[in-house]
């Protein structure tokens, strides 16, 4: 029996929007447990708990703050996408831009697809033995272990946010004269920014969210290290618990602020380029 297009076309949209508002419903609870749990230990009514946040951890966590670990994540992430953004971005560009399809081209996506697929864990083992060794259990370790691991992230998203901008862009720019680079900087580069920064905000998320990399490289640096080591060795430990959730809320907000200052960066920049 062959269904009426209509109805098809109505299941479609249900179905389809049943699944976005799935994908909402699961991230506002986890955003609304964590927040409700950890917020508390932030804020201490009725003002912000200063101690907790400009106090370094003491007793394995159990006490103090997370003052160090919010620095060591903002290092850590920073060295990592200050490395990884000009080497992503530049090797996107080189793939859309200035090469045509051939076997070098095959083996640069090929070898992108590869570090894509590899376990967080096993860049960790190869920072360890590679830049442990030659800068000791360090920001700078940790950080260059990160851009490594993002790199697939900004090098796919950044390329096929380029690819969207039309050819006729490319067109109409050089047919007046500008040369290539003029016109990559100019036209496509302002054109491609927004699918750009999603990538690079992906980068920064996983960067800030990692634990297993991070752990073999710089150790408890970061607020995500630190919120592994008080859930698996402060488990029997109250304050411990509370500091976890404490740290974890501040780990969320963190993410929030950068992907909402981030995209309003763009959109204004965006606005003022039009």
């Amino acid at each position: 029996m062959r269904m009426n297009p209509r109805t098809s076309e109505r299941i479609a949209k249900t179905v389809i929007w049943a699944a976005g508002i799935l994908v909402l419903a699961v991230l506002a609870a986890i955003i609304v447990y964590i927040i409700v749990m950890g917020l508390p230990r932030v804020i201490g009514w009725p003002k912000i708990n200063l101690k907790f946040l400009f106090e370094n951890p003491r007793e394995a966590g159990n006490a103090g703050g997370i003052a160090s670990t919010i620095g060591g994540t903002f290092a850590v992430t920073s060295v990592a996408v200050l490395l990884a953004i000009p080497f992503g971005i530049g090797t996107a560009f080189y793939l859309a831009e200035y090469t045509a399809e051939n076997t070098f081209t095959r083996i640069i996506r090929f070898s992108v697809e590869s570090l894509a697929g590899i376990p967080s864990i096993v860049y960790g083992l190869f920072g360890f033995i590679v830049f442990v060794s030659a800068f000791g259990w360090s920001v700078l370790s940790g950080g260059l272990t990160l851009a490594i691991m993002i790199l697939p992230t900004i090098i796919r998203t950044s390329e096929e946010a380029i690819k969207t901008v039309p050819n006729s862009y490319r067109e109409t720019s050089l047919s007046l004269g500008a040369t290539k680079w003029q016109t990559v900087r100019k036209v496509v580069f302002p054109s491609a920014l927004r699918g750009i920064v999603n990538g690079v905000i992906l980068g920064v998320g996983r960067c800030v969210a990692e634990t297993a990399a991070v752990i073999l490289t710089a150790g408890s640096a970061t607020m995500a290290t630190h919120f592994y080591y008080l859930l698996t060795e402060g488990r029997a430990m109250e304050n411990a618990m509370l500091n976890a959730y404490g740290t974890a809320a501040v780990l969320i907000i963190f993410i929030l602020i950068i992907n909402v200052g981030a995209n309003a960066l763009v959109n204004r920049f965006v606005a003022k380029n039009k």
